[in-house]
């Protein structure tokens, strides 16, 4: 796997990413090629045409981005990569015609521009059918035992098996229902025997749920002098699954491994980028705030902004600002709640605000104010966060860095409204905290956008 932004891809990711990038500019260069003949070169070097190719490489890999066609794993089909794929093309046209339209220096030329495209949508479809193909050869997979047995040994199996963009396949491994392997020395013959397996074992991922005793430590260092790749479960999930599961996490875990070392250069350098980021936004809405309010006011009776009490840096509290979603006094009767998807209190105006986030734009000036990053886990309620501590470990190590307006848990697993969901949330977060760095803040701005332009919104 390959790490950018303090984040694994998977390297079959990369590799689909770059070349369909060449596809884009190569199909686009071919079409000027094609129609401009004698004067390809000079269009390219002397009228600008080699940025606008760059600029349109830009705009499709972007769109395709945002169509999730660079995320094979949340594909449910084949038909539905291609299905995404036109309409990516079509959004595609329509963007660069609309651009041409309002910048004239921009235009590339309408016949170049069409069949750009036309050549595009054939080469797109037939390299996504050979990428298919060739990746799916057994050369190209990587052969994966698994060594350990129960519920984490089989969790870690199916995984692998559902992300097909791995590039990995479980060849050999023991029953994995029961973990009744008593000694080293048998667990030592499973590896002993990998040695003359064909075809050859590229990775070993321990999964052993107790360690005590029946580690055989001889026997894995030998299979890794001799080209195999050892890997503990932790680590590999943490990779794959962008978050730290809270299931056999002990403190050594947090003290010992790298990552969760907060520097005051990278909280300063986050601080201005947050300001500058809120800054930008409360201009761009500013057109928006009259609007929202007005709406709010027209919904249902009761005062445009909602003033709530949440637990912040070191677990102090502070007063957050929302446009209000719901009707006044929505829990005179019942208290502190958590919202639900079905939730009768949101107003019809407010179920659009919250999918949007347009009633997250107050929570702007807590940014300037300090009480808030941009980026950071969400900030919960004092009354929820009692009872989660109690009820989930560690829940309290995301009270370290400042909470923020969007984060890692919310572009990864949206909202959560239950106990399991809280946990899911915590373990996004722990992985945010390991590898907080201005970069990841950056990604998580990047994918919120996209969660925002989908409506992929909170409830």
């Amino acid at each position: 796997m390959v790490r950018l932004f303090n984040v694994y891809y998977p390297t079959r990711t990369i590799v689909l990413f770059l070349c369909e990038a060449l596809i884009v500019s190569g199909s686009f260069l071919l079409a000027a090629k094609i129609l401009l003949g004698d004067s390809f070169e000079v269009t390219l070097d002397y009228e600008g045409g080699a940025l606008k190719i760059l600029a349109v490489t830009a705009l499709t890999v972007l769109c395709s981005y945002y169509f999730d066609l660079y995320a094979p794993q949340r594909m449910p089909s084949r038909f539905e990569i291609y299905f995404r794929l036109m309409i990516v093309i079509g959004v595609l046209s329509m963007a660069l015609s609309a651009i041409c339209y309002a910048y004239p220096d921009f235009n590339i030329g309408r016949n170049v521009l069409l069949l750009g495209l036309i050549i595009l949508t054939f080469s797109v479809l037939v390299w996504r059918s050979m990428y298919e193909w060739v990746l799916g050869q057994p050369i190209f997979r990587e052969h994966v035992y698994v060594l350990g047995g129960g519920d984490r040994a089989k969790f870690v199996a199916d995984t692998i098996a559902e992300r097909k963009d791995l590039g990995m396949e479980v060849t050999r491994s023991r029953d994995r229902a029961s973990d009744d392997l008593p000694t080293r020395e048998e667990f030592a013959d499973e590896l002993i025997a990998l040695k003359n397996v064909t075809p050859k074992m590229d990775r070993v991922i321990i999964a052993m749920q107790d360690r005590r005793g029946r580690m055989p430590v001889r026997e894995l260092l030998d299979l890794r002098l001799a080209g195999v790749k050892v890997e503990d479960a932790s680590t590999l999930l943490e990779k794959v699954q962008g978050k730290i599961q809270l299931e056999g996490l002990y403190p050594s875990a947090l003290i010992f491994s790298e990552g969760f070392r907060i520097k005051t250069s990278l909280l300063l350098a986050r601080r201005v980028v947050s300001i500058v980021i809120a800054s930008l936004g409360l201009v761009l809405a500013l057109p928006l705030i009259p609007l929202v309010a007005l709406a709010v006011r027209l919904s249902s009776p009761g005062p445009i902004l909602f003033k709530q009490q949440r637990v912040g840096l070191r677990g102090e509290t502070f007063s957050v600002f929302k446009f209000r979603t719901m009707c006044a006094d929505a829990e005179a009767k019942t208290g502190a709640v958590w919202a639900t998807k079905t939730d009768p209190r949101i107003t019809k105006v407010g179920a659009f605000l919250r999918k949007t986030r347009l009633d997250e734009i107050p929570q702007l000036w807590n940014v300037l104010r300090g009480d808030m990053g941009f980026v950071g886990p969400r900030p919960e309620r004092p009354e929820f966060v009692k009872w989660l501590s109690e009820q989930i470990p560690y829940y309290n190590l995301r009270h370290i860095v400042r909470p923020g307006l969007t984060g890692w848990a919310q572009v990864r697993y949206q909202y959560g409204a239950t106990l399991e969901e809280t946990k899911q949330k915590l373990e996004y977060d722990l992985y945010y905290i390991k590898h907080m760095s201005i970069s990841l803040d950056l990604l998580i701005v990047f994918e919120t956008v996209k969660t925002i332009v989908l409506r992929k919104g909170a409830q």
